[in-house]
């Protein structure tokens, strides 16, 4: 492997696809995976989070 070759494998993010086959993970890489979702549960609640409050903020205001 060239040099090339391992800063391109080391700037790659783990990637995650729902239902795929988990057997030739690495305990380290389940782990990357884990900690990926994690974040992007609290991504997709604070967007839930932030579209709530902008209705609860539309429906205050067209109720007056």
């Amino acid at each position: 492997m060239t040099a090339i070759d391992d800063d391109d494998h080391a700037k790659r993010k783990p990637v995650h696809d729902i239902g795929q086959p988990l057997t030739l993970l690495s305990v380290v890489e389940l782990r990357e995976r884990i900690a990926l979702l994690q974040g992007e549960i609290r991504r997709l609640e604070a967007d839930i989070a932030g579209k709530q409050d902008s209705r609860a903020a539309a429906d205050q205001f067209f109720r007056r």
